[in-house]
Order: C-alpha cells, then sequence, then structure tokens
C-alpha cells in the first residue's frame, strides 16, 4: 500500500512539475518570445462544431493568426466538449504528461469543473493575456466565474451568451413569456414547440431555465445539488415536463439534435418558436437566408440565462505557446467585433466598451445586428448559471424519463 500511494504521489508530482516549468517558459508576460515559439507550430483546437457560421468563424481566426504570427490552426470538430475531456482523461491515465493532442478546448460549466478539479488544465494563464484587460474583469463578474465555479485563470473569456427566444410574427401574435404560460400555449398549440435533445447544450440549459422558473426555492441551485435539495427542487420541472412532452413536435418521441435543427423546424414552419444562446442569431439566419424576414426576438419575463464562453488550455497540451496566442487573438476587439456580426457569428462580445478605444469602439458601433435582434438595453436580466452539479444530474434524469419513449 505505502509503495502504491509513494507511486501515485510522485507521479502527480511529475505531472506538477511538468505544467509549471512550461508555464515559466512561456510567461505571457514576455509576449513577443511566446510568439516566437508559436510560430511553427500547429495549434489542435477541439471546438463544437454544430453550426456552420461557427465552422467558419473558426476557419477565419485560423487564417489570421497564420498570416500574423506564423502557425497553424486545425478545428478538431467535435460534437461535445466531454469528447476532448475524455481524451485529456485518457492521455493523463496513460502517462502522456506533455505531448497530449489537444491544444485547447472552447469549454465552459460542467466540463471545466471537472478538469480543473482533477489538475488537468494548464494555468494560471488567461489574466496575463495583454487583451484580457479589455474585459474590465473587476466590474465582469462573468469572466472570473464559470458556473459558480472560480476560473482563477485556467481559462480565458471568448464570448457572451444569453437565452433569447424568436418567432414568426406573421405566424404567431403573442408568443408566450413564461413557462408556465409556454405549457398553456403548448396544449393549446399542440406540436408546435420543440428543444434539443438533452445533452446538447441549448437542450440542457432549456431545463435549467424551466427549473430556475419553477423550483421553490432558486438560491439552492446555486449550490452543489445534493441529494437533501434536488428532490424538491427539480420535482416542479419533472411535473412540467411531463405535461409538456406530450404536446411537442412529434408527440415528445423525437427531438431536433441542436440549435441549428430547431431553426431548421422554425424555417419550415413544423413548429412556431425557438431559441438560442445567442441573442443576434435570428438576424443571422435572416441575413443567411435561413429564417424569413419576419422572425422577431424575444425574452421571457423574469430573465434568462447567461454565460460567458472560455478556452481552455490542456495540462499536457504540445503547443501551448500558439494555443495562447490564439485566445489573445481572440479577444482582440478586431475579432470579437467580426464574431458579434449577424452576418458572421452573431455572437455577443464579451468585451467591456469603456476599456476599448474610440477606434476599437467603433469596430462595434458599426455593426448592424437587423431587426430581429434586442438591442443590449432589451435583453433583460441576466440569471446566472447553477452550480454544474445541478446540470449533470438534470441530464442524467432527464435520459432515465425521457429517453426511449
Amino acid at each position: 500500500m505505502f509503495t502504491m500511494l509513494k507511486n501515485v504521489l510522485l507521479a502527480l508530482a511529475a505531472v506538477i512539475a511538468v505544467g509549471s516549468h512550461a508555464l515559466a517558459e512561456l510567461d505571457p508576460a514576455k509576449w513577443s518570445a511566446v510568439a516566437e515559439e508559436a510560430r511553427g507550430q500547429t495549434v489542435y483546437w477541439n471546438a463544437w462544431a454544430g453550426e456552420s457560421r461557427i465552422n467558419d468563424y473558426i476557419a477565419w481566426a485560423g487564417r489570421e493568426v497564420e498570416a500574423r504570427y506564423g502557425f497553424k490552426v486545425v478545428h478538431v470538430k467535435i460534437g461535445d466538449t466531454a469528447e476532448a475531456v475524455a481524451r485529456v482523461v485518457g492521455e493523463k491515465a496513460a502517462g502522456n504528461t506533455a505531448a497530449g493532442a489537444v491544444d485547447m478546448i472552447w469549454i465552459n460549466g460542467e466540463n471545466f469543473s471537472s478538469m480543473k478539479r482533477n489538475g488537468l488544465l494548464f494555468g494560471p494563464w488567461a489574466e496575463a493575456l495583454p487583451n484580457f484587460a479589455l474585459t474590465d474583469p473587476d466590474n465582469n463578474r462573468g469572466v472570473r466565474e464559470d458556473f459558480t465555479v472560480p476560473v482563477e485563470g485556467f481559462e480565458a473569456p471568448w464570448g457572451k451568451a444569453q437565452i433569447v427566444l424568436y418567432y414568426d410574427a406573421a405566424r404567431l401574435n403573442a408568443p408566450p413569456k413564461s413557462m408556465t404560460a409556454l405549457l398553456a400555449w403548448a396544449k393549446a398549440n399542440p406540436g408546435r414547440f420543440a428543444y434539443p435533445l438533452p445533452p446538447d447544450f441549448l437542450g440542457s440549459t432549456f431545463l435549467k431555465q424551466a427549473l430556475m422558473e419553477l423550483s421553490p426555492d432558486r438560491e439552492a441551485l446555486y449550490r452543489p445539488a445534493e441529494d437533501a435539495i434536488y428532490g424538491r427542487a427539480t420535482a416542479p420541472l419533472w411535473a412540467f415536463l411531463d405535461q409538456l412532452h406530450p404536446n411537442l413536435w412529434r408527440g415528445g418521441m423525437a427531438f431536433p439534435g441542436n440549435s441549428s435543427g430547431l431553426r431548421r423546424l422554425v424555417a419550415d414552419n413544423e413548429i412556431d418558436i425557438g431559441f438560442s444562446f445567442h441573442p443576434a442569431e435570428a438576424s443571422a439566419a435572416i441575413a443567411n437566408g435561413e429564417l424569413p424576414d419576419t422572425v422577431r426576438t424575444y425574452i421571457l419575463d423574469g430573465g434568462t440565462i447567461g454565460n460567458v464562453s472560455f478556452l481552455a488550455i490542456p495540462f499536457n497540451g504540445t503547443h501551448k505557446a500558439g494555443a495562447l496566442i490564439l485566445a489573445n487573438f481572440l479577444l482582440s476587439p478586431e475579432a470579437q467585433a467580426h464574431k458579434e456580426d449577424p452576418a458572421t457569428w452573431g455572437s455577443s462580445t464579451v468585451l467591456a466598451m469603456n476599456k476599448l478605444s474610440s477606434e476599437q469602439k467603433a469596430l462595434f458601433d458599426r455593426l448592424d445586428l437587423g431587426k430581429a435582434a434586442l438591442r443590449p438595453e432589451e435583453l433583460g436580466a441576466i440569471l446566472p448559471e447553477p452550480h454544474p452539479s445541478w446540470m449533470e444530474r438534470l441530464e442524467k434524469d432527464w435520459a432515465g424519463r425521457y429517453s426511449g419513449r
């Protein structure tokens, strides 16, 4: 037993030593040295690939950093962030502490919490990025906290999201603005609503949005989902879904796979209401001919869930210098404005306008968000994400209750 414990401790010390040594060599304060080391590298960025607009944006970013910094970016297209996490876990178990296949991950929520808890992340590094100060971190809690978990520099923000709903005003005059109103509307209009299949991130967020409105104790959702509170807190959610599902598209026997699948159902007049994490998504879809120009965006009374998307570097990533340069570029006003443009993606910036120069702010001022998008002041209250343990338990219990019906 003592020998086994000693070996485990030695292995852990080796992992820590590798990470610490790598961080010392890649001091972001010595940015020119980091940029020089990045030259010639190939950064393997594992990122969700369920939207063509997002894929196109990542390809654009890759072309830009190659032209400016002399290294390549390969978008490793994944369907779920857990795929990349599992790969890093497998490499650590196999003793691969310095030559991992994953250089950067688009991540947040329970996946970040798990990687941080298990020592699978490189860092801290994020707050040393030259562009991090543009997020105004002292007045922007979201860039330092991920689903209630302190970030502590182990991931860098790169986008902001908030749930918005959209509908075709030519077909629907008064969309429901609460979960209880949605249930009544769905019963009166069976088959005209759907949500993506959990554990798709948007589908799981629909569960959390309903939970936050229906739970008798919302504050409990910001603590770990322990048995003592979980059952009582979630009982209204399951009662709500039991009534909603028979009135869903295809009687709740099938679900769209993701946000693009949901959007197609609205476009094809199979359902009347869609929703997205990107306030400008409807405008972007109209610009791309994916939705009719009569679609409009709205939010629920009482606010909707919002969060920040992050970029993390695994502890054993092979090309950390390139990943640092890429993360910093993605935080630049140029890259953030290009991402917020509905013609490109429509993802809200994480930068604080008061931290930008007049020239940098002008990049955002000139954006046309389109007539389907709400102005920032119209987005209402942003509800912080619950503790990540709630999503983990909700997804598991949802599958046990509703998959296979």
